[in-house]
């Protein structure tokens, strides 16, 4: 099973992907996945093909199960409006990781019966990184939305994304969370392996 961990998101705007990708992976990170929602077919499929030769860990590409099968990368990530995870599946085939957004306790119950591999809750707190058009659900949300996840599906690894420090990571994992998914807690660092490194030592403190 992929180390879900720590989960690290990231697009375009990082200067060099690949040799971020790599000191994060050193630092800590299990899984990367590449989130763009401009670029063409072809620049996403030569971004995600020089990650996953740079990178000893699994990368997803977000939404786009074409430009991960042509790419090679070990699966795909859908939310609300992209592919179904049924239809992500027929692309990406069985043996690939298909991951699911998950916002509220409706999309829990929906979720039952995808075809997923984990689950990402949230966005838990206020973000930057990303437009969110719904309310922070805080870890109290957090809670409720992963117990229902699980109640469908036991044993399903359920992550926390959106506005993760490290403080709030060693909470969320008190709460449960299997994991974290950040962006700029690593993309934005100065040392983005060390900021990997104190995420996930934030994460084992917080499960002990």
């Amino acid at each position: 099973m992929p180390d879900y961990g720590l989960y690290l998101v990231m697009g375009p705007d990082v200067a060099d992907p690949p040799a971020l990708a790599v000191a994060a992976a050193a630092g800590g990170v299990g899984i990367v996945q590449w989130r763009d929602k401009s670029a063409g077919t072809a620049d996403q499929v030569a971004a995600v093909r020089a990650l996953v030769g740079a990178v000893p860990v699994p990368v997803l590409v977000n939404d786009r199960a074409d430009v991960a099968v042509a790419a090679g990368a070990a699966g795909v990530h859908v939310g609300h409006g992209d592919l179904t995870p049924a239809e992500a599946r027929q692309i990406v085939g069985p043996d690939a990781i298909v991951g699911l957004t998950v916002h509220s306790l409706a999309e829990a119950e929906a979720a039952d019966g995808a075809p997923i591999d984990y689950a990402s809750v949230g966005g838990v707190f206020e973000t930057t990184s990303k437009h969110n058009p719904q309310p922070p659900i805080g870890i109290h949300g957090f809670v409720e939305i992963a117990a229902r996840l699980r109640a469908g599906r036991p044993g399903l690894p359920v992550i926390a994304i959106a506005g993760i420090t490290a403080e709030r990571a060693r909470a969320l994992a008190m709460a449960g969370a299997d994991g974290i998914a950040v962006m700029s807690a690593i993309t934005c660092a100065a040392d983005p392996g060390e900021a990997a490194a104190a995420l996930l030592r934030a994460m084992l403190d917080g499960a002990a």
